[in-house]
């Protein structure tokens, strides 16, 4: 913990002296890795994009009684440019809830260095397993546990590998990736995924083919169809997935999840979750965030409940997000001193 503090008072210092870094004229997609999509900038910044994000709250589970106070983790997010057409990003759960070990690189999410132009990208490092799924693509932070499938509460996708995207028009992607199996241990077992992305005005996709191997001459086949639909301020997720293999549940099987939700505004948003997976598990929940900061979504208050046959039943939790800017606050505080 005492070097992370000084990691952090280092990363502070360079983000203060690099306030004035010289940018560069450059049209290549600023890759944001979580709280955020993707956008394009004219302009790139070489300062890296710093934050801690935390969630905590307080959880009642009615099935057996108790209640208690919990943060779900503590997670650091660093994102970047080395050149116009390198990018890395990282992000490391400092501490987690959820994850049994969070020492060394088990504790890391992600951590990749992406090369890209117009035409394609490349990217080497560990990385999450492309699962055509919008459920099990959104962040740790971003999503609540106990309304999730068991499929995702229960598959590790960060795994160490390689993956190619190619970009044949305007918001469609071609993904091909090769990495460990979640099932590899120290056997030389891979993940193989092919996939497919694209983003019109009323509709995205997010479809992938998999292979993951568990023994010497065995794979789970899987095939997952991610669909995300738009009507005005109401957004509709339809996952599908089917998984074949001779494992047990909940690495084959079915899983489908639907989830709407409606935008009040910049301030707010309900949402509904719906699922079954022929493990005969059924789960689904309902919630409603706010944001109480106009210029930003930095800090999240929530409430959700949640049923889940394969965990605790009913639950209720009742919370709050935040993303501690570390980049933000550097420079707000550097611009106060050259004043």
């Amino acid at each position: 913990m005492k070097r992370f503090f000084v990691f952090l008072g280092v990363a502070l210092a360079a983000i203060g002296s690099a306030a004035s870094a010289q940018e560069v004229d450059s049209m290549v997609p600023m890759q944001m890795s979580s709280w955020g999509d993707a956008k394009t900038e004219e302009l790139i910044d070489y300062m890296p994009d710093i934050s801690l994000d935390t969630r905590f709250g307080y959880n009642q589970f009615f099935t057996d009684g108790g209640g208690r106070f919990m943060g779900d983790g503590l997670y650091l997010d660093i994102n970047g440019y080395i050149s116009p057409h390198f990018s890395y990003s990282f992000n490391h759960r400092i501490a987690s809830t959820y994850y049994e070990d969070n020492a060394g690189f088990e504790g890391t999410n992600w951590l990749t260095l992406t090369y890209e132009t117009d035409n394609f990208a490349f990217t080497a490092g560990k990385d999450a397993l492309l699962v055509g799924s919008f459920e099990y693509d959104a962040y740790d932070l971003d999503t609540y546990y106990d309304m999730n499938s068991a499929f995702y509460n229960e598959f590790d996708c960060w795994q160490w590998g390689v993956s190619a995207a190619w970009y044949p028009a305007e918001d469609h992607e071609v993904l091909i990736q090769v990495a460990n199996s979640p099932f590899a241990d120290y056997e030389d077992y891979f993940a193989y995924a092919l996939g497919w992305r694209g983003a019109w005005d009323w509709y995205e996709s997010y479809w992938t083919a998999n292979l993951w191997q568990y023994s010497s001459e065995n794979f789970i086949k899987a095939l997952n169809l991610g669909n995300r639909f738009y009507f005005g301020n109401f957004t509709i997720d339809l996952d599908l997935m089917g998984r074949f293999g001779e494992v047990e549940d909940p690495y084959s099987g079915m899983t489908a999840t639907l989830s709407p939700s409606y935008e009040i505004s910049d301030w707010g948003r309900v949402f509904v979750k719906a699922g079954w997976e022929s493990s005969e598990n059924v789960f689904g929940g309902a919630g409603f965030e706010y944001f109480p900061l106009k210029e930003n979504r930095n800090i999240r208050l929530h409430a959700a409940w949640a049923y889940n046959d394969y965990m605790y039943g009913h639950t209720l939790n009742i919370g709050l997000t935040w993303k501690f800017d570390l980049t933000g606050t550097a420079k707000h505080l550097f611009g106060r001193l050259v004043k």
